[in-house]
């Protein structure tokens, strides 16, 4: 049975959480380094950015391709996706 969850665009995402995840994983080498709270700042910040990014990237997919393109213009849904960006 087919899922239909799954988007083209889904390997690219969990691509780019996978990388994600080795730099958080980073991070944590870091913090039991005791590297500088600054570095990690830096660094856990561009973690944020690289899911922030990933969620963006699936919203806007889940838009353009459930949403609209199936003839379901669920107003309550796009209001609900939104508001995660």
């Amino acid at each position: 049975m087919p899922n239909h969850h799954t988007h083209a665009s889904h390997p690219a995402i969990a691509t780019r959480l996978k990388r994600a995840e080795g730099h958080l994983r980073s991070i944590i080498g870091m913090i039991e380094e005791g590297r500088p709270c600054v570095e990690l700042a830096t660094q856990l910040h561009a973690v944020e950015r690289a899911v922030a990014e990933a969620k963006r990237a699936l919203i806007h997919d889940h838009i353009d391709h459930c949403v609209t393109t199936a003839g379901h213009h669920d107003l309550a849904e796009i209001k609900s996706l939104t508001k995660l960006l």
